[in-house]
């Protein structure tokens, strides 16, 4: 039996989790439930976890909600019938992770592990939960209403590219089963459902609900959204079969994602119709407050404590979530299809009454393991006049540039980390997000003295040994692409990190993340790569070789060899035998790899760059060639 008992209390209440079982919800009076959540991952009960925060949502509105966790979708399906029907609805989401990226490696492997499940062990949820959690509600319980939400239903919600099938699929919608789809945050969008299916208003008022997808008959007549117009892509037939109308949608879905005054978009699957409406406005402060407010346990429920840790929650425990939505516009960042560019952020109060929770926390020793969001150092950036930010369809605030309209300072954050520090209990607070560093190496630091001291207040402070970044690439020909700020950028934050460590004494590592395989990216571009990151002596630990995910920028150029937004042609290395040799350039120091990568540049006349790559010792002379697809 394992022992845990640094990570969990004593003694407890299993009434401060939602219910997960029948005997919890027996224990509690109710005889019917109003809303059942399933959910591809174990219950953790903590703000960071989707499924955690929408129950807590509806149990917060009055609804008496339980869990249903990674049920067994392989039997007579016994989990799924234990708990009864719910008067109101299913929610199903597949987890804090799309259920295919969780399952498999970006050469379509299989993965061993999962960190959302029970000693990282994988098994616990199927491919596509969502889809078969919600075809086996729809055979049980043919009369419920089922509601998908979640990153893996919100970036099906339209014709997608799938790479694991190497297909265009149509939306999730089509043929599933689900009624209603919400994507993005989904609290407010669930709290409205929730109310019009408890009044039992009809189909047509429910279909009114902002930031829902829902199916219609193709020749079924929608209504006017009041002030936004309605914009009809090209049908799933035509994108299936013609990959321009596939990239030119794809700048439409980019663009609406990421404007506060978002079109109503609908789509035709033969004889089906889906219509995916505007969304909510982002989460004021007030609201995002309030949802952190919410009496989290910040703990898995208690049938897990004897058994093997989950590491997801290892990885959270002790980390605060300051605000959410990133401007980046990263090509490969589900975020923009998923929620937009919009950053919403927490007051200080609520951050700093959220870290007294936590030092209360059993086993917590006085380190908080990240004080950040999808990017470290967004927190309260937000435009100087809003009313511009109404006509901007753009999908990166600060790239190309940044925008003149946009307040970057740091003053706010700065005034959090201090605040923090200062927190009795407190020893050291790390970032451990990534943090977007031409956020503050640009002009405007010459007039904003925060830009000038943030990353002095970073390196001194708020590293844990190493700072990880995210460059991406060295070439900025894929930068462009990716739309990441060009290399120089991190020369001149290496020469800060130098410097800083220096001054005070500190022996600490600046580790990047770097990218393989990205469209634009070529087998020279990652020889250039392996030369540029072995003559800043960089250790190359944190890579990646790109799997494309649907209803993003990157998957869209994958698949269609096209840029959408000029339909140029861009190059791409489509097959996993040519992915593999791109990503074998970050092991080049692996003896196996070394032969590859020397073959490779021979057969590409870079034969250059093979002392730079390695060094400048002899090197065995190596025959043959290997042939890299220029394009698919």
């Amino acid at each position: 039996m394992a022992d845990h008992s640094s990570y969990y209390p004593e003694r407890y209440d299993i009434a401060d989790w939602l219910p997960v079982s029948l005997k919890e919800v027996k224990e509690r009076g109710w005889d019917q439930l109003d809303i059942i959540l399933i959910s591809g991952d174990a219950y953790i009960d903590h703000p960071s976890f989707g499924v955690a925060v929408i129950g807590r949502i509806l149990e917060k509105e009055g609804y008496k909600v339980a869990i249903l966790p990674q049920p067994n979708w392989r039997d007579d399906f016994r989990d799924f019938k234990k708990l009864g029907k719910p008067r109101l609805f299913f929610g199903i989401t597949g987890g804090n992770m799309d259920s295919m990226v969780n399952h498999y490696t970006a050469n379509r492997r299989l993965r061993s592990n999962d960190a959302y499940s029970v000693g990282n062990q994988s098994g616990f949820r199927p491919d596509r939960a969502v889809s078969i959690y919600a075809g086996i509600i729809r055979k049980l319980y043919p009369d419920s209403i089922i509601v998908a939400g979640g990153i893996e239903a919100s970036l099906r919600r339209l014709t997608h590219y799938d790479y694991w099938d190497d297909a265009v699929k149509p939306s999730i919608l089509d043929q599933s089963g689900i009624d209603y789809l919400v994507f993005g945050n989904g609290e407010k969008p669930i709290i409205e459902l929730a109310r019009k299916i408890n009044q039992r208003v009809l189909p047509k008022e429910l279909q009114q609900t902002p930031q829902i997808a829902f199916l219609l008959p193709a020749n079924t007549p929608i209504p006017d959204w009041p002030g936004r117009q309605t914009i009809q892509l090209n049908s799933f037939e035509e994108s299936q079969k013609n990959k321009v109308s596939f990239a030119k949608d794809f700048r439409i879905i980019e663009e609406e994602s990421n404007t506060l005054t978002s079109a109503r978009i609908t789509q035709i699957h033969s004889e089906n119709r889906i219509v995916i409406n505007p969304p909510f406005e982002p989460s004021t402060m007030e609201e995002l407050d309030a949802y952190h407010d919410l009496p989290f346990t910040r703990m898995p429920h208690p049938r897990y404590w004897k058994k093997p840790l989950i590491p997801a929650f290892e990885m959270i425990r002790f980390s605060i979530n300051i605000h959410r939505g990133c401007f980046g516009g990263c090509a490969f960042c589900t975020i923009s299809a998923h929620q937009g560019k919009h950053v919403s952020s927490r007051s200080l109060k609520s951050v700093t009454r959220e870290v007294e929770q936590v030092v209360r926390m059993p086993g917590f020793k006085g380190y908080l393991s990240d004080i950040g969001g999808p990017s470290a150092n967004m927190y309260r950036m937000e435009p100087y006049d809003k009313t511009i930010c109404l006509k901007c369809r753009k999908p990166s605030c600060i790239y190309p540039s940044i925008c003149k309209n946009l307040n970057i300072s740091h003053k706010n954050l700065i005034n959090l980390y201090r605040k923090v520090r200062e927190i009795s209990g407190i020893k050291k607070a790390f970032i451990g997000s990534g943090v977007r560093y031409d956020l503050f190496l640009n002009d405007r630091r010459k007039e904003d003295p925060s830009l000038r001291d943030y990353p002095n207040e970073l390196i001194r402070h708020h590293v844990s040994g190493r700072l990880k970044v995210a460059p991406e690439h060295t070439r900025d020909s894929v930068l462009r692409i990716i739309r990441k700020p060009d290399f120089e950028k991190f020369h001149e934050l290496k020469r800060i990190f130098d410097r800083v460590n220096k001054d005070h004494h500190l022996k600490q590592e600046l580790i990047p993340y770097f990218i393989s395989s990205h469209p634009g990216c070529t087998l020279e571009d990652m020889a250039e790569l392996a030369a540029e990151t072995r003559s800043l002596n960089l250790r190359l630990e944190q890579v990646q070789d790109l799997t494309p995910t649907p209803m993003t920028l990157s998957s869209t150029m994958f698949y269609t060899g096209l840029d959408p937004y000029t339909l140029k042609p861009v190059f791409v290395a489509y097959k996993p035998a040519d992915k593999l040799l791109q990503r074998s350039f970050f092991f080049a120091t692996n003896s196996e790899e070394k032969q590859k990568i020397i073959l490779a540049l021979k057969n590409i006349n870079r034969e250059d760059l093979i002392p730079k790559i390695f060094g400048s010792h002899k090197l065995k002379h190596v025959k043959g060639k290997i042939l890299g697809r220029q394009n698919q």
